[in-house]
């Protein structure tokens, strides 16, 4: 919902700090595989009881993960690396909730919870862009990318502001976890929605 948004505000920077990268010889694919090894330390981190750490690993995955699709826009964005990243992007998102379940045996059910919502947003992210794909259609509501990204009311903005409170405020997991899990579940609804319309 407010990945959009923020566009504007953070490619500006992202794409200058990009540029500098690429020119030093740093590729995007470098930059998602050592981002993915940072967000996993954080979900182990949380696992382990390390809250400020695994807050501080899973922001700068975040960063990573901004600067990898910049290096790409800097030098040539490929098929392979727009596949690394999506995939790394979930690889991360599972691991936190996988950290607190193990964290503590009281998170385990809102942990499976969120992850199922995960895999049903997961689920209806690809399967439109497959769709949105194959009838040619286009989109830079999220700035370019490798495939049609389609919006959302639980987006990658919306899944960190919850990942940090839940790191700030670990006593409330599974009350973020239930409502978080929910409003994913609101998307898949939404973007079916946007289907139904918009594939007819």
């Amino acid at each position: 919902m407010l990945d959009a948004k923020l566009r504007p505000l953070i490619d500006p920077p992202l794409n200058r700090v990009g540029r500098l990268l690429a020119r030093m010889g740093i590729t995007a694919n470098m930059l998602t595989f050592a981002g993915l090894a940072i967000g996993l330390g954080g979900a182990f981190a949380i696992a382990s009881g390390e809250l400020l750490l695994g807050l501080a690993l899973v922001i700068g995955n975040r960063v990573l993960d901004g600067l990898d699709g910049a290096v790409a826009r800097a030098t040539a964005p490929t098929s392979l690396g727009g596949y690394f990243d999506i995939v790394a992007d979930f690889a991360f998102y599972v691991s936190i909730p996988l950290g607190f379940g193990v964290m503590a045996s009281q998170n385990t059910l809102p942990a499976l919870v969120l992850v199922a919502s995960f895999v049903l947003t997961g689920v209806s992210f690809l399967a439109f862009a497959v769709i949105a794909a194959e009838r040619g259609e286009e989109t830079t509501a999220h700035g370019k990318k490798s495939f049609f990204y389609s919006t959302g009311l639980a987006e990658g903005t919306e899944t960190i502001a919850v990942f940090i409170a839940m790191c700030l405020f670990p006593a409330w997991f599974g009350v973020l976890a239930y409502g978080y899990a929910a409003l994913c579940v609101l998307t898949v609804f939404q973007r079916s929605a946007m289907a139904a319309s918009q594939f007819r």
